[in-house]
């Protein structure tokens, strides 16, 4: 099976307006997911997909690969299949597997893609996420992290920003999942996930992967004992900062900075 690693970046978010460019530790974040997952093992190729030049050209200054897309879209799985029809037709291949691999989590570990793919190398999968658990009900309550709940199987029943399950009428421990940015896609899902219009939860909850939820399409929850932190705000990105410092993988490549 051929898998396709995509990096969806844009300068224009609005929580945190040109974040991929923003440093850590004297590289962009972009540059730091692309460095990071570009040590995966289970990945054919790599490439970043962004409608901003300043992205595309840093990419294709550090010898990585980038692809420009439209600057319309509103959701990361959108923009990266609109960057998987194009490399398909740019290079002449066809890619069974498709990861993306959000671009505001710079502490990615390749084996954190590693995990996301195996669930789908059975072939009865579509589509297979990341999830880890979180600390405590502070974090649960954290908007800027999507909660997942699952059924026995470990595939996903909903995600949502705010606490779920609802800790309102319950008095005992309850364990909260997040969400990761690494999903993966067989080719034939991420493709009809264009073809489906955009649901109401999905743009109550401002969450991607509730499109396929609502249209009956499973997506395999894993947990992933790896931390990834998310950039989402100022505040998110002095955290990313100090654990950077820290990093053993980043030890690995700071070098060449």
């Amino acid at each position: 099976m051929k898998v396709l690693g995509i990096i969806p970046a844009r300068m224009a978010a609005s929580r945190f307006p040109n974040k991929p460019m923003a440093l850590i530790e004297g590289m962009p974040m972009i540059g730091h997911c692309f460095i990071r997952s570009r040590l995966s093992e289970v990945l054919d190729d790599l490439y970043v997909a962004t409608c901003d030049e300043v992205i595309f050209d840093y990419i294709s200054q550090i010898g990585g690969k980038a692809v420009m897309t439209s600057n319309v879209h509103e959701r990361a799985t959108e923009r990266s299949a609109e960057a998987l029809i194009t490399i398909e037709k740019e290079t002449n291949q066809k890619f069974d597997i498709v990861v993306m691999i959000q671009g505001d989590e710079p502490l990615v570990f390749p084996e954190m893609i590693n995990e996301s793919v195996k669930p789908l190398l059975s072939g009865n999968i579509q589509v297979s996420n990341l999830m880890s658990k979180l600390k405590d009900l502070d974090e649960a309550r954290n908007p800027n992290f999507v909660k997942v709940v699952t059924n026995n199987q470990g595939e996903a029943l909903y995600l949502s920003r705010e606490a779920i399950p609802s800790p309102s009428k319950y008095n005992n421990t309850i364990d909260y999942f997040r969400q990761l940015g690494l999903i993966a896609f067989t080719r034939e899902a991420i493709l009809e996930f264009i073809n489906l219009p955009p649901t109401r939860l999905e743009i109550i909850e401002s969450v991607d992967m509730n499109r396929f939820l609502e249209n009956q399409v499973s997506i395999q929850m894993s947990i992933t004992e790896f931390e990834a932190d998310s950039v989402d705000t100022i505040e998110d990105l002095a955290v990313v900062i100090a654990k950077m410092k820290k990093d053993s993988l980043f030890q690995k490549y700071k070098s060449n900075l």
